[in-house]
């Protein structure tokens, strides 16, 4: 039994739009994919930190989540921002149970748990929304309430906390979302969004008594980092 982090898988099983497009790393990355979630066993937990695929609805998703369902293990979902498939968790419910792809859940508003490990998780903030002018302050707060909301369901377990958006990276720092993984004393912070050259901005290592870690597919080769056993 393992617990593992993939971020940004960015499928495209049920739309024509995968990254192959972009080269180097992303070539074959489906098959890289393929390759990688090999490793899941049953018992096993896998989050993925956001930008799961390309599809625009749940229908159009089936595709990509019935290759997700293929893997052995239980498969926790953070919303990204390419992800507009996303649905109310009352809805992606539904459409699981017709699927029978019992094995997939939204990390929304709540956590899951690992042993006495507590997963905790939101998409999070990022700055280049302000930069390009569209920076929604009710949007923030509401990742910001979303994510305490996840933490204090967590209780007195220790934390681990999945996010899309970096809290932090070379240049960077989101101070209120880091202030909660520090109030709730979050021991580790896993993150994706930042691809190619961006991988160079990515801080990991600890911040005070969070260690923070990088886990878009195209910085970990494809493959899920194992976080615990």
């Amino acid at each position: 039994m393992a617990l593992y982090a993939l971020g940004d898988l960015h499928l495209a099983y049920g739309v024509h739009k995968p990254m192959d497009v972009f080269g180097g790393r992303w070539e074959g990355y489906q098959e890289k994919l393929r390759d990688g979630l090999s490793v899941l066993q049953e018992g096993d937990t896998l989050v993925i930190p956001g930008d799961f695929c390309w599809a625009l609805d749940l229908e159009q998703a089936r595709a990509d989540f019935a290759f997700l369902h293929g893997f052995p293990g239980r498969k926790l979902l953070v919303k990204g921002n390419h992800d507009y498939w996303w649905n109310t968790a009352a809805k992606f419910s539904r459409f699981c149970q017709d699927n029978g792809f019992d094995d997939l859940h939204l990390l929304h508003n709540t956590c899951y748990f690992y042993g006495e490990l507590a997963l905790c998780g939101t998409r999070g903030w990022f700055f280049e929304e302000e930069q390009e002018g569209s920076h929604d302050e009710k949007v923030f707060r509401r990742e910001l309430i979303r994510l305490e909301a996840s933490l204090k369901a967590a209780g007195n377990h220790e934390k681990y906390c999945f996010l899309h958006y970096p809290p932090r990276y070379r240049g960077y720092t989101c101070p209120e979302i880091l202030a909660l993984l520090q109030q709730y004393d979050v021991k580790l912070c896993c993150y994706g969004h930042l691809h190619g050259d961006s991988h160079k901005l990515a801080l990991e290592g600890f911040s005070g008594s969070t260690e923070f870690r990088l886990v878009a597919a195209d910085f970990v080769n494809f493959r899920p980092v194992k976080l615990a056993e």
